[in-house]
């Protein structure tokens, strides 16, 4: 399975990383979604590597866990980092924020590139990535997904999943870039209003649409 030639917009020099194969941004708010479109993705064997697990990965490298040790001692216990203590101070200060966002982000590049070499040699890959659009990056890839629902719909799932107060989920979707802008920024949509055999028929058209 390939991308057809008509989603293929940029070449290597313009794309993320100077990848030399198309990459396709697979992004959403939270509560839309995103996760369950990703899990149909890869069960159709379309190659995708998700952000948040590759950040994970950089948290494992012996040199970040010695930089956040020398400048960051408080949060680390027993050699491993507390999460719970960093991002504590993480959002209190935003040199430190910035800081963990840099070092991140040097890291990015060469884990990324490690786990496709491990997704053999496909011909496009799909980068499911949340801040998308918070980032800027959009320009950065052949083709952008959208998964989407209606803010109120992603306020019940908050509610119900994490137990936050209708306030709580609230303020924390409106720290996020709203998911009405990020449907107008989109290349394509699927829309996560109704129930998971929908949400599949959304994911298998796009599927048809996009590949050959």
């Amino acid at each position: 399975m390939k991308l057809k030639n008509k989603f293929i917009k940029l070449n290597s020099a313009d794309r993320l990383y100077e990848l030399s194969i198309p990459i396709i941004a697979l992004t959403g708010g939270i509560a839309t979604g995103k996760s369950t479109v990703a899990n149909y993705f890869q069960k159709a064997n379309l190659p995708l590597l998700d952000a948040d697990k590759l950040v994970k990965l950089v948290y494992q490298k012996d040199e970040v866990i010695e930089h956040i040790r020398r400048r960051h001692s408080s949060v680390m216990e027993n050699n491993k980092i507390q999460f719970r203590k960093l991002r504590e101070i993480f959002f209190q200060d935003q040199k430190v924020k910035n800081e963990i966002e840099n070092l991140i982000y040097s890291h990015l590049p060469g884990v990324f590139k490690e786990e496709l070499t491990k997704l053999g040699s496909p011909s496009f890959v799909i980068y499911d990535i949340p801040l998308l659009f918070e980032k800027n990056l959009e320009s950065k890839f052949d083709l952008n997904i959208l998964v989407y629902t209606d803010p109120e719909i992603q306020i019940e799932r908050l509610i119900k999943r994490d137990h936050h107060t209708e306030e709580e989920a609230r303020n924390i979707i409106n720290q996020q870039i709203s998911i009405t802008e990020k449907k107008e920024r989109s290349d394509l949509v699927i829309f996560n209003t109704k129930d998971l055999s929908y949400l599949q028929e959304q994911v298998n058209g796009v599927i048809e649409n996009i590949f050959e």
